[in-house]
């Protein structure tokens, strides 16, 4: 794809029809003017009660996770948070020798790791200050002509529901709804890749008016649900969620699911450049639920890079994150990738979701709030009462809005012979602009 393709959207994003820079509260004032004004799309699903606010532990339980996890460290410098593997240090194969030379001349022990995508991996302690030594390697004023080497640490991805960075809800149960209109041939002829917790094993059986015939059931396809018996892990059925809303909105859409997250809803840039590396070659749309935030806000090189190698014959979709701010999310951010944040149903129309990321790198919104196909079993968490699934529930998140963009996009290229990136650049440029928030899909 060209460089900046969905990024170059407008220079009036982030500012009011005044100009003026938006503040959160800002833009909640002015999406209800504008849905006063402007006859905007109806949404599916109305705001659930404190679908913006903790529903009692949900959040908490992933943060504890996350912390009890020897896998993972938190960088907590307010404003500039991120995580990421403990002792690995990740580099340009191009810059390996300047960095391997760099560390033994500052006495910095490592050996070489295993390599993966565009990256070289060098493996120091556990302990190591690896925030540190990147900001070190990375000033200029050491190196010949002033370029540094691209280093990065390896950045943790969380599963993009409405937990990161703020707590939030997890899925709720709900009645089996209306299945979609299969048979219509909105999406037909399109593979979509979904690269998240994977699939529940028995979806198709058990939704086969959703997800029946739409993909084909491989063993490393699967997600680990459970914790034990059938108590679930946080966010087991987050890809099986995604897959449905995918459905939805492109009823005969095919999708090709790969693991990138655990059931916790936690990988890595590893798991997801495999991941990538997985999907069959069919695909047209790569629909990512799921992201990281980098330390001082670089774009990750994995990342980028694989994304990059895709060309324009792949389109990658993905949600914006939930921090409820500004700072960019990745793989979101990224130039050649159509970011998409939440809005939620209010009396007034649609509104900025208060746990959406916002931005001038986000290129499009949607509905956050979805019911969609899921898994059976019992979600436990501290603070508050076990639920049972049967196989239904409602969930909020930019997660649920990326599926659905993703599955306007597949059924405007079977209803108009398009490319995804054509029938991308139709879908965006047929709507109004919220500020920070992209297009406006319905």
């Amino acid at each position: 794809m060209s460089t900046d393709r969905f990024k170059s959207g407008s220079s009036r994003l982030g500012r009011g029809p005044d100009g003026v820079p938006l503040t959160r509260r800002g833009l909640l004032r002015w999406s209800a003017a504008a849905a006063a004004a402007a006859a905007l799309p109806a949404w599916a699903a109305p705001a659930a009660a404190g679908e913006d606010g903790d529903d009692g532990g949900y959040g908490a339980a992933f943060l504890a996770a996350v912390a009890q996890d020897r896998r993972i460290r938190a960088y907590t410098e307010p404003g500039r948070e991120f995580w990421y593997r403990p002792g690995e240090l990740l580099t340009a194969r191009a810059d390996a020798r300047r960095v391997a030379a760099w560390l033994r001349e500052a006495g910095v022990p490592f050996r070489g790791g295993k390599p993966f995508g565009s990256v070289e991996r060098f493996l120091l302690g556990a302990d190591a200050d690896i925030p540190g030594l990147v900001a070190r390697l990375r000033e200029p004023g050491q190196w010949a002509g002033g370029v540094p080497p691209a280093v990065q640490p390896h950045h943790v991805l969380v599963g993009f529901d409405n937990i990161m960075g703020n707590p939030g809800t997890g899925p709720v149960a709900v009645a089996a709804p209306k299945p979609p209109g299969t048979g219509s041939g909105a999406g037909k002829g399109v593979t979509v890749g979904i690269c998240d917790t994977g699939i529940w094993r028995d979806a198709a059986s058990f939704h086969p008016d959703w997800l029946g015939n739409a993909y084909l059931p491989e063993a490393d396809d699967e997600d680990a649900l459970y914790q034990y018996a059938d108590v679930l892990a946080l966010q087991a059925g987050h890809g099986t969620f995604v897959a449905g809303v995918l459905r939805t909105s492109a009823p005969d859409v095919r999708f090709d699911p790969e693991v990138a997250l655990s059931g916790m809803g936690i990988g890595d840039e590893e798991m997801l450049v495999g991941a990538v590396d997985r999907l069959e070659r069919r695909v047209s749309i790569i629909n990512l639920s799921l992201g990281c935030r980098t330390q001082d806000d670089v774009a990750p090189l994995p990342l980028a890079d694989r994304v990059a190698a895709l060309g324009r014959e792949v389109l990658v979709v993905a949600a914006a994150g939930n921090a409820g701010g500004s700072r960019p999310a990745w793989p979101a951010a990224l130039p050649d990738v159509l970011a998409v944040a939440a809005v939620h149903a209010t009396e007034e129309g649609p509104a900025p979701a208060a746990y959406s990321n916002f931005g001038q790198w986000v290129d499009a919104c949607a509905d956050g709030t979805r019911v969609s196909t899921y898994v059976t079993g019992v979600l436990d968490v501290k603070g508050a009462k076990p639920e049972r699934f049967e196989g239904f529930a409602r969930w909020s998140g930019t997660s649920f809005a990326a599926p659905h963009v993703a599955g306007r996009i597949a059924a405007l290229m079977s209803e108009k012979s398009l490319t995804a990136a054509d029938a991308a650049d139709v879908l965006l440029n047929q709507r109004r602009w919220h500020p920070d928030y992209g297009v406006l899909v319905s």
